[in-house]
């Protein structure tokens, strides 16, 4: 892409531009990565990311007047990032209810509990997107510490907590365990289905937070905002070399896969590719990937053999 567009591409406009757009996605993708660590998935990413949000502007626009003053609005802001973390974390935890104590494969009951928020955040708005909130909510998406995005600061705090948790906890340790066998987690004692309710539980507080920068950065909130993003987090996710069956992703993997996919998505913008044919290559580059690492798996097991 630098070299298609060398003047646009690496200008500090477009780099600084990168840095406020991609941590949307970027969170969603890293949700989807603690859900697929334990062979599962989570479908209502993005209508868990609009409910938070919405619920977040509800209160801010019935609460908080544009012309309060600025201590006066923060504490609002405050309170309507407390409501959509904890509207996300109980969304995860239906979700988890529904895979672990219901055992429901993930991807339907994930897909049907989206398919619910979505519907929840349609009847608080009707439809339409609220807007009309206090300056001080442009701090979480539109603005910058020392230079550097505070989405981008939010994500980096969230891919490193997010990688010491699978990495140097008992927690993650049971998460790995049990995504790459399910039966010896069992005889391992792992109680599963704890796990699997704090899983989504994790996923859907991420989800909370991807909606909230949205809605900054959009100045609106409504229940159909980044409808392209599901496709988009699953492909990071797989692109970043987490395995779709369970038990083994790095998160530095996800972090390369998310920064690849935004240069690709801004060179092909640049290059006046349409949005269909973006959501084309994305597909297409997603079946490639699981293609060749399924290959390479049956190509590494018969050597074993």
């Amino acid at each position: 892409m630098a070299a298609l567009s060398p003047d646009r591409f690496l200008s500090s406009q477009n780099l600084t531009s990168m840095a406020f757009q991609f941590p949307e996605f970027a969170i969603l993708a890293l949700a989807m990565t603690i859900t697929m660590m334990t062979g599962g998935i989570d479908l209502s990413v993005v209508g868990v990311a609009n409910f938070s949000a919405v619920t977040a502007a509800l209160i801010l626009t019935h609460f908080a007047d544009p012309s309060m003053s600025g201590s006066q609005s923060l504490t609002w802001l405050a309170l309507a990032i407390f409501a959509a973390v904890l509207v996300g974390c109980i969304s995860g935890f239906i979700n988890g209810i529904l895979v672990s104590f219901f055992g429901l494969p993930a991807i339907l009951a994930t897909l049907g509990s989206g398919l619910v928020f979505t519907g929840f955040a349609i009847a608080m708005t009707g439809g339409s997107a609220v807007m009309g909130f206090p300056d001080t909510v442009a701090l979480i998406g539109n603005s910058q510490i020392i230079g550097i995005p505070v989405p981008l600061i939010i994500f980096g705090v969230l891919a490193t907590l997010l990688g010491l948790i699978l990495t140097r906890t008992a927690f993650g340790l049971r998460v790995t365990m049990y995504g790459a066998n399910p039966l010896a987690a069992l005889y391992a004692a792992v109680n599963i289905d704890k796990m699997l309710v704090k899983v989504y539980m994790l996923a859907g507080v991420f989800s909370s937070v991807s909606g909230l920068i949205v809605m900054s950065r959009a100045n609106s909130a409504k229940a159909d905002y980044g409808s392209s993003y599901l496709l988009l987090a699953v492909l990071i996710a797989v692109l970043g070399g987490i395995n779709p069956y369970g038990g083994y992703g790095r998160v530095i993997g996800v972090v390369l896969a998310v920064l690849s996919m935004q240069f690709l998505s801004s060179g092909l913008n640049m290059l006046q590719v349409s949005n269909f044919a973006r959501e084309f290559i994305w597909g297409a580059l997603l079946i490639l990937v699981m293609v060749i690492n399924t290959y390479s798996s049956r190509l590494s097991a018969n050597r074993g053999r």
